[in-house]
């Protein structure tokens, strides 16, 4: 490698949505050595990227009714339909009925996998 070629900078593309995080991140990489920013459509050496797509919808589909999250963060505890229902104060078929929707919003297998979803979206935190 010639010293020529070893002092430029890496030119690194970020593709960030929330225009403060870009602020921010902008200026905590602006000060790096031997570090460059591409500019808006500019390809980078290097590029970062967001999490999978589907992680982003799976996040925006899941728009939880308040009821909803009540009887997640039970799920989370490891409560059973009839607990949730006395808990709650509504029929075990309507449990159910939300249990089946946070199935279908997720796309979950199963309970203990639309909690895992809903912690890693944050959604709901232990």
């Amino acid at each position: 490698m010639t010293s020529e070629v070893a002092s430029e900078p890496i030119v690194v593309a970020i593709k960030v949505d929330d225009p403060a995080l870009a602020d921010r991140l902008t200026a905590l990489l602006s000060d790096v050595p031997g570090l460059r920013l591409a500019s808006v459509h500019e390809a980078g050496d290097a590029a970062l990227v967001a999490p999978p797509a589907v992680q982003k919808s799976a996040q925006q589909d899941a728009a939880l009714t308040p009821r909803e999250i009540q009887v997640l963060r039970l799920l989370a505890e490891g409560a059973s339909n009839k607990f949730i229902a006395r808990r709650l104060g509504i029929s075990v078929h309507t449990v159910k009925f939300h249990v089946a929707s946070l199935l279908d919003k997720f796309e979950a297998i199963g309970r203990t996998d639309a909690v895992t979803q809903a912690l890693r979206l944050g959604v709901i935190q232990l």
